[in-house]
């Protein structure tokens, strides 16, 4: 069932054309991320259909009764409300019920006329009962519910909401959304400022969502694990696609390639017929003349393609100029402390020639402190940094603060590379889509992407082979981010990397290090790999507590019992899985047994007839079969869930 329609939908800004035909539609229960490079209007898209916006052509069809909520990138809260108190803001319209409610009661009490008081108690029913299904009574466990849901303890329900972190911040609006329960979520960039722990639990959230999605996100792991959809603007329209974010990419990719043969293909029999019909005309004879003027009305009619355009890309590599040793760096001991607050202790860390190691932990727990600490950009409290032989090392600051705002994007990198010929300089931003005038932009003047790829040529000019990368993927377009991970996967020195885009972790890490207070523990493999293994130890944690009362023997048994009773229920689920494809398979056939019975050879010809008709019969017992197989295969599966 379609629940939003939206066509030809075109947004300018002055002369800026940022929509120019966008169509597309959502399905209820669909959970759509809306994708394309920075600037393609995605958030002008969401903020258009929220309301915030005006397009300057096209429409908006929402089906009747729709309620949508949308959540802005930059939230801001009431200046004197509390957190508890900006949420409240939610239940005005109760509120508003409950204070009817008690006028008639008051009106009530000093009524003496029976078909007055009759007519209203009547409203003072409906009303009653419209209070209660609104959570009426049960507002303020309501609120503290979803607050303890999110994470908020108890003593931050009377702050202020404006003294609130970024990640905070996006919580609360959250909150504020849960509760108003809309039909329809408009998302735009949920994701930003939230820790790995906020990022599960939203995506748990959103992907048992009962109602429709529409995200904008640059984390492709999040939209991995939340869409059903992708949605991409390209070019001021719109193209969309079925499944995930890496089942688009595939997709995307082979739509550009089949528009470009199609184009490929027309311009090669243009040519021709433009080859035949000059030669015809070069005949000068009457005949030949009509043939030539007949193509060239055929080739007149026939429908141009457009060249298919795909937004530019980033291109480059990383190269080392010289080897390392085997070992490239050794961290021992290391500490640090802003004050009273303690950032971390106790940190040891090996990087051997080769590592790719991504360092992960939560908010304000020091990961770039660490990383100024290696580079003596920052004091550690105790330890020191072992370094290896031939170690050349590049930084990657995600506050671009080695930047200078008034130099130009051109004298930015020329300056450090003074012996290079400008058209050398130039030719390697321009790898990075500084071309023409771009060059001589201010820094100061750049957007953070654009800032990200001025420093990511400098890095590449560099050819340093460790690098030392701060959340790189900030505000880097997804086509750029796939762009970097292809030039660290090609890349032969050593990498440490601060991120938590978990998609440019898989890409990139061979082994994951969690950053806490206490220490630094690392785990082999990227971050799907680590989490498995965090899943593995929880169980195993559970388990020592389970059998902890038990003697070895004893637990020894239980632990066979709980193993062959997983194995059993994945048994069962696998069974349920193959009984619903058989049941899938036998209704494909009775179609296509159907549409065979429908033809005329079939039932003009009596004996094919008889034949088809006693096959179809077959084909409905073993589908009546199936379901009852299936059928079983559900019960046998909820009671042993029932008897765990």
């Amino acid at each position: 069932m379609i629940i939003l329609t939206i066509q030809n939908l075109h947004k300018a800004f002055g002369g800026n054309v940022v929509l120019k035909d966008v169509s597309m539609t959502l399905q209820d229960h669909q959970r759509m991320g809306l994708v394309g490079v920075n600037g393609c209007g995605k958030s002008t898209l969401l903020k258009i259909l929220a309301g915030k916006e005006q397009a300057d052509g096209g429409s908006i069809s929402l089906m009747k009764g729709i309620r949508v909520g949308y959540m802005e990138q930059q939230y801001t809260a009431k200046e004197d409300a509390t957190v508890f108190e900006e949420l409240q803001d939610v239940f005005a319209p109760v509120f508003a019920m409950e204070e009817k409610l008690r006028a008639l009661e008051a009106q009530m009490a000093d009524i003496q006329d029976e078909t007055e008081l009759k007519r209203l108690g009547d409203t003072y029913a409906r009303l009653s009962d419209a209070f209660e299904k609104a959570d009426g009574y049960a507002w303020r466990s309501a609120i503290q519910g979803v607050l303890s849901g999110l994470g908020f303890k108890k003593e931050q329900y009377d702050q202020p909401a404006r003294v609130l972190s970024g990640g905070e911040l996006t919580r609360l609006c959250l909150a504020k959304l849960l509760l108003q329960k809309p039909d329809l979520l408009l998302l735009d960039e949920p994701t930003n400022h939230l820790d790995l722990q906020a990022l599960d639990w939203l995506e748990k959230y959103l992907s048992e969502y009962k109602g429709s999605l529409i995200v904008v996100s640059h984390d492709r792991y999040f939209l991995d694990h939340v869409c059903t959809h992708v949605t991409e603007l390209l070019l001021g329209v719109a193209e969309s696609y079925n499944g995930n974010y890496s089942a688009y990419m595939p997709q995307r990719a082979e739509r550009f390639e089949s528009r470009m043969r199609a184009w490929e293909q027309q311009q090669k029999m243009i040519a021709r017929e433009e080859a035949i019909i000059a030669r015809y005309k070069s005949f000068n004879r009457e005949k030949s003349i009509k043939a030539a003027e007949s193509r060239e009305k055929r080739l007149e009619k026939v429908e141009r393609l457009e060249r298919p355009e795909d937004e530019h890309q980033v291109r480059f590599r990383f190269e080392a100029k010289r080897r390392t040793g085997d070992d490239v760096m050794a961290i021992r001991d290391f500490a640090k402390s802003f004050g009273e607050r303690k950032l971390f202790q106790n940190i040891d860390l090996n990087m051997r020639a080769g590592d790719r190691i991504a360092l992960i932990g939560p908010n304000g727990i020091g990961k770039t402190t660490l990383l100024r600490c290696i580079l003596g950009e920052e004091t550690p409290d105790s330890g020191f940094v072992r370094w290896g032989a031939n170690v050349d090392v590049g930084y990657y600051d995600q506050q671009q603060r080695t930047l200078h705002p008034e130099k130009t994007v051109l004298d930015e990198v020329w300056d450090a590379f003074p012996r290079m010929e400008q058209s050398d300089v130039r030719g390697a931003l321009g790898l990075f889509l500084f071309t023409g005038e771009d060059v001589f932009m201010p820094i100061h003047t750049l957007s953070g992407g654009e800032k990200g790829r001025v420093a990511l040529t400098k890095l590449m000019l560099h050819k340093d082979n460790f690098l030392l990368l701060d959340e790189p993927t900030n505000h880097l377009d997804m086509d750029s981010r796939e762009v970097l991970e292809d030039a660290l996967e090609n890349f032969t020195g050593t990498i440490l990397a601060v991120s938590h885009d978990r998609y440019f972790i898989n890409r990139f890490a061979n082994k994951v290090v969690v950053l806490s207070q206490d220490g630094a523990k690392e785990y082999l493999g990227n971050f799907d790999d680590y989490q498995a293994r965090i899943q593995w130890e929880q169980a195993q944690n559970s388990d020592d507590i389970k059998y902890a009362s038990m003697t070895r023997t004893e637990a020894g048994k239980e632990k066979r019992k709980a193993r062959l009773a997983r194995e059993q229920m994945k048994a069962l689920k696998e069974a349920v899985k193959l009984a619903e494809k058989m049941v899938m398979d036998g209704e494909e056939a009775v179609a296509a047994h159907e549409e065979l019975m429908a033809t005329a050879e079939v039932y003009s010809n009596p004996d094919k007839a008889a034949a088809a008709a006693k096959e179809y019969q077959r084909l409905k017992d073993e589908l009546a079969r199936r379901y009852a197989d299936w059928e079983a295969a559900e019960e046998a599966l909820a009671e042993a869930e029932e008897n765990e």
